[in-house]
């Protein structure tokens, strides 16, 4: 008997905090704006939403949970999206500030990165010369001199506050292979329970760098350390995203694309909204004679509690 074709779980990581709006007018960043790509993005085939918020006046990337609450609800009512909130933020906030919103929102899934890490922008902006908002610059150069923390004691914490207490599941950031040992050591603990969601980033600096060898390596690792109680899923920054996400599919891989990690659709073309990039891989993805899975089969496969017990 013929297997059935392989599922793809999609992700879109709508905004993030990494770009800035001087960087691309499609970058959303007003509570509208989010809701309306999210929707759109959901539309197009994502199965899942990475959600982080920023000010709606100036752009700036912010934990505040009434800003979340601007347009969970919208994005929840128009459609059955699986909804996942950072709690990484953005640079500087503290992990109290980074789990203000999850805590008040209760998603289906949370991201949640392996480890501390050097987290560095800088190089961007060296790119501009004119900036929409004063914030920007001095927010990207001071970079260099930023730590993301998240120790085993900030990861354990999360994983009790919204793991154990409201049943989140999370996007497990991994950007070098020493995070995937971090997962096992906490997997070992019972921290952390299968299946794993594992998102392997590349292209990041400070981590895994951008070569295309680099996949395997991640790959190779978590299968000798998870077996079958995970599943694999996979972004790449800036030009890198397309031909590492086709790579990695063809390897196994689930895929993430969005304005968070990428801001442009092609060569020198900046990308006119998340719903582009989405439509581009489910290109990609059906020319591969995969499918890709819904947002109800995305939460069989992830073991997910489901839209009805969020609190949005």
């Amino acid at each position: 008997m013929a297997k059935s074709p392989r599922k793809i779980i999609i992700t879109c990581a709508i905004t993030g905090g990494i770009h800035t709006p001087t960087m691309s007018d499609a970058l959303p960043y007003k509570p509208t704006d989010i809701a309306a790509q999210a929707i759109a993005a959901a539309k197009a085939g994502a199965a899942i939403l990475h959600l982080h918020a920023r000010d709606p006046e100036v752009g700036r990337p912010t934990a505040d949970p009434e800003v979340f609450m601007q347009f969970l609800p919208e994005i929840r009512r128009a459609t059955n999206a699986v909804v996942n909130i950072t709690t990484g933020g953005g640079l500087g906030m503290t992990i109290e500030q980074r789990l203000a919103a999850p805590l008040r929102a209760s998603p289906e899934m949370c991201s949640l990165n392996m480890g501390s890490m050097n987290f560095a922008l800088h190089p961007m902006a060296d790119k501009y010369t004119k900036w929409k908002f004063d914030w920007e610059e001095p927010f990207l150069r001071a970079s260099d001199d930023f730590i993301f923390r998240n120790t085993f004691r900030d990861i354990e914490r999360v994983a009790k506050l919204l793991g154990e207490g409201h049943g989140t599941r999370f996007e497990l950031e991994c950007y070098d292979v020493g995070h995937l040992y971090n997962l096992a050591h906490l997997a070992d603990r019972g921290i952390l329970k299968p299946p794993f969601f594992i998102q392997t980033i590349f292209g990041i600096l400070g981590g895994i760098g951008p070569d295309p060898q680099n996949v395997g390596i991640m790959k190779a690792t978590a299968d000798r350390l998870f077996g079958t109680d995970y599943l694999w899923s996979v972004l790449a920054a800036g030009r890198h995203q397309m031909r590492f996400l086709t790579q990695a599919l063809v390897q196994g891989a689930n895929v993430r694309v969005g304005l968070e990690d990428n801001l442009y659709i092609g060569p020198g073309r900046l990308a006119v909204s998340n719903a582009e990039q989405v439509t581009k891989i489910r290109g990609i993805i059906e020319a591969l004679d995969f499918q890709i899975a819904t947002p109800d089969e995305a939460r069989q496969m992830l073991a997910l509690k489901g839209a009805d017990k969020v609190s949005f």
